[in-house]
């Protein structure tokens, strides 16, 4: 499998991420599972081909899409080669293009055309080089960008102090502001409430630990990110992930950030 990132244009940095490409390459025969694990993250999605990628409903995902940010982890299935581009929006970033509350968006996969009238969908199936897609989705977005000229700089500062680790109360003492406003500015420009916002953001600095840092016990890990005790830590992690921390260490194979092939599990 082969996976790139690509940084956005300048003009751009302050809603996109980053865009990648993953692909299987011909090779690939029979089904693949992967995970979609809770970050936070609104993403916007092309696949070269329609139809690839379904839920464990057996509904397929649509062709170019937009999903707003999860709260739970997902299971998507794909059958034989595929490529996929998307771009990793920032939090707060689906209100400055779509001029939606977040929470409309959230936990949802919705075709582009439901959201905007554009042509984008036939300009990309037309594009011969990765590139040239890119280039497609950029101009979408800063098109977006520019015609609705949102900015709520209050959210994105309450989001980026979030994403550091900063707690509720600590985010409301340095922007003065009230848990009533802070709620509602976390729920409309990112769409979910700011304590589930920061549980999530928790276990994503505890899953890069995990990966890239080798821990004596899972209790060190667990009393180092303020969970109360380890079993705390393995209950939030199953519910963002589905398995415990060894079962996912074992079976999760990453190349893109929070989308991991996930390996046939041992029969017992």
């Amino acid at each position: 499998m082969r996976y790139q990132e690509i940084l956005p244009i300048p003009a751009l940095q302050a809603y996109i991420r980053y865009f990648w490409v993953l692909e299987s390459g011909e090779e690939q025969v029979g089904s693949k599972q992967f995970k979609i694990l809770p970050d936070g993250i609104p993403a916007l999605i092309y696949q070269d081909t329609p139809h690839l990628f379904r839920d464990e409903q057996q509904q397929n995902t649509p062709q170019l899409y937009v999903y707003g940010a999860f709260t739970t982890y997902t299971n998507q299935l794909v059958d034989g080669p595929f490529r996929i581009i998307g771009a990793y929006l920032e939090p707060t970033a689906l209100k400055a293009i779509f001029k939606l509350d977040a929470s409309e968006l959230a936990n949802q996969n919705i075709a582009l055309d439901d959201l905007v009238s554009t042509s984008l969908l036939d300009q990309l199936q037309q594009a011969s080089t990765t590139e040239e897609k890119i280039g497609l989705l950029s101009d979408f977005v800063f098109q977006q960008v520019q015609s609705l000229r949102y900015d709520n700089q209050k959210a994105k500062f309450a989001s980026t102090l979030l994403q550091s680790g900063q707690s509720l109360v600590e985010v409301q003492t340095q922007m003065n502001i009230s848990e009533r406003t802070l709620e509602r500015l976390i729920m409309q420009h990112v769409g979910m409430s700011p304590k589930l916002f920061s549980r999530i953001m928790r276990f994503q600095t505890s899953l890069e630990l995990l990966k890239n840092t080798r821990f004596d016990s899972l209790t060190n890990l667990s009393y180092q990110q303020n969970y109360f005790d380890q079993s705390h830590f393995i209950r939030e992690f199953k519910t963002f992930t589905g398995n415990n921390p060894t079962q996912f260490l074992k079976y999760s194979e990453e190349k893109l950030s929070n989308f991991p092939e996930w390996k046939q599990e041992e029969k017992k």
